[in-house]
């Protein structure tokens, strides 16, 4: 089985915290979709003819088009590949975009998923980050996209936004969990180079959560979203019983995929690629011909490297009999030695021929990876 994301590089602005390849500029639209189209058809020998298990419309703001669009992109994936009829199709969306109207012309194309962009439910925070939706719209968004009939939903938040506490981070997390989603992804801000709110920070206009608060933040996190029925199978995302996200634990789990669009990525388990990071000289290569996309050859160190990073972040843990039998007993030696001084002071744990973070490890989860990794 095989995923192929799509990449919807628009935005109607852009946020302060986003280092993500977007651009404000939906005249392009028209002809981005006749590229992306050219390009499913370019790939089309990709993955092998492998069946289509995910696919992931992402961006920017997918819920930027209209259904007309998007059914011209499904059309050429239908026509290209053969996608299995229990697969998951999502698309992200920003909270202002979903009208019941639109909502229900969603419902008429294949999409079964939606991923809805919040971030946050106080427009205090939405005001600083730059978001363009408010929380009214916000709540509204889940209960439209529930009454019209989508059952999987997830929502995305941020902790540890400027001027945030832990008590304001409390009431967000009773807010999505009020709302009876059925995954949250939840992710630390981060104060990206170059980004907006970089520069407010180098100005001294705002300043990062400290340590402290974060954690405290993130364990609050972990801890509602159990008490709740939620499981944490990834650092940064919590499902309801089988509700993990297929197309993500596709990434963690080194499945193939193809990536369709501006600066998207593809591997097939032995090369990554990743495609122009511009709209317009993305569209003029597709149609003159010309190279769109980069491409690096993986080294054993490269493949080992890839997955001990996405599977000591999730639940299922680190595999060692797996590893040994990918990556050889010299890598499963070296990741053993390293791990060791993690297990002492227990961040890490095994069980039934696997390593897992512990809450305490999770926290510095970073630290124990860059530890693993074999330059």
């Amino acid at each position: 089985m095989a995923g192929i994301y799509i990449h919807i590089p628009f935005c109607k602005q852009r946020c302060t915290y986003c280092d993500f390849y977007t651009e404000v500029a939906p005249q392009f639209i028209p002809k981005f979709i006749d590229s992306m189209v050219k390009e499913l058809k370019i790939r089309k020998d990709y993955l092998q003819n492998a069946p289509i298990s995910t696919i992931y419309f992402g961006g920017g703001t997918p819920s930027i088009l209209n259904r007309e669009q998007f059914s011209t992109i499904f059309d050429a994936v239908y026509n290209l590949h053969t996608v299995a009829d229990d697969a998951e199709i999502t698309f992200e969306a920003n909270p202002d975009d979903l009208t019941p109207d639109f909502l229900v012309s969603m419902r008429s194309l294949p999409f079964n998923r939606i991923s809805i962009g919040i971030q946050s439910f106080d427009d205090q925070d939405l005001s600083r980050i730059n978001r363009r939706h408010t929380s009214t719209q916000a709540v509204n968004a889940v209960k439209d996209a529930q009454q019209a009939g989508f059952g999987n939903i997830s929502v995305d938040l941020i902790y540890g936004l400027p001027f945030q506490t832990l008590d304001d981070w409390d009431r967000q997390l009773d807010m999505a969990l009020s709302l009876q989603v059925q995954h949250i992804s939840a992710y630390g801000l981060t104060y990206e180079e170059g980004t907006p709110l970089w520069k407010q920070r180098e100005k001294g206009e705002t300043a990062p959560v400290d340590d402290m608060t974060m954690n405290a933040m993130y364990l609050l996190l972990r801890e509602k979203t159990s008490l709740k029925g939620f499981e944490a199978y990834e650092i940064s995302n919590f499902a309801l019983p089988d509700f993990r996200s297929r197309h993500n634990s596709s990434y963690w789990k080194q499945e193939t995929y193809l990536g369709i669009g501006p600066s998207a990525h593809s591997y097939d388990l032995i090369s990554r690629q990743w495609n122009i990071a511009s709209i317009s000289r993305y569209v003029e290569a597709i149609n003159t011909n010309q190279p769109f996309f980069e491409r690096e050859e993986l080294t054993l160190n490269d493949r080992y490297n890839d997955f001990v990073m996405v599977s000591l972040r999730t639940s299922d843990g680190l595999d060692m009999q797996f590893l040994e039998r990918e990556f050889g007993t010299e890598l499963a030696g070296y990741c053993l030695r390293n791990i060791k001084t993690f297990m002492d002071s227990e961040k890490v744990y095994y069980a039934e021929g696997k390593f897992r973070l512990t809450t305490e490890g999770i926290q510095i989860s970073n630290l124990i990876l860059i530890q693993l990794m074999k330059v």
